[in-house]
């Protein structure tokens, strides 16, 4: 194996590893800026009000994704996989 093919590997794998996460992290976020906007505009400045809808969006966003995750995950694996002989 040769580092560059390391490195490629590497690359990938932080890439793949970007897009699983970004739906949930991309939920997360959204919801906390417009709980944080609202908190902003009636002056409620209690944190666990913005922890439950976070996590309650972040599950939803896990959902509906997860067909989508799984069949970024197992293309990934199964590239990765069939790909040991031409690596080594």
């Amino acid at each position: 194996m040769e580092p560059q093919d390391a490195v490629e590997l590497g690359r990938q794998a932080l890439l793949i590893a970007t897009m699983v996460a970004a739906p949930i992290l991309l939920a997360g976020m959204v919801v906390g800026l417009i709980i944080g906007l609202m908190q902003a505009l009636t002056q409620i400045q209690e944190q666990t009000v913005a922890f439950v809808p976070k996590l309650v969006a972040m599950v939803l966003a896990l959902a509906f994704a997860l067909p989508w995750i799984l069949d970024r995950l197992l293309d990934y694996s199964h590239t990765l996989i069939t790909n040991i002989p031409n690596t080594l």
